[in-house]
């Protein structure tokens, strides 16, 4: 459920999806142009480890900005603090 506040690290975000986005294409250039396994399992790693830091800035925003919870329930505390290992 969307709320009326200000998520500030979508840009941080997006930047992060932009930044997948060209070592992605790098990766099917390199395909393309049958270039060394190595290199080409690196990229896929700084995909994948851009989505996956994209994943969990989005968490914690949405942690931050669109649960809240007033009288501060455990549950809620336990989710924010598991929500650190993703």
């Amino acid at each position: 459920m969307e709320t009326s506040n200000t998520h500030t690290s979508h840009p941080q975000i997006i930047n992060r999806l932009k930044r997948a986005e060209g070592h992605l294409r790098s990766v099917v250039t390199m395909l393309e142009l049958e270039k060394p396994c190595l290199d080409i399992a690196q990229q896929l790693h700084a995909v994948q480890k851009a989505i996956t830091n994209a994943k969990r800035e989005l968490i914690h925003d949405h942690l931050d900005h669109c649960l809240t919870d007033d009288s501060g329930s455990a549950d809620l505390i336990e989710l924010r603090e598991i929500a650190k290992y993703l």
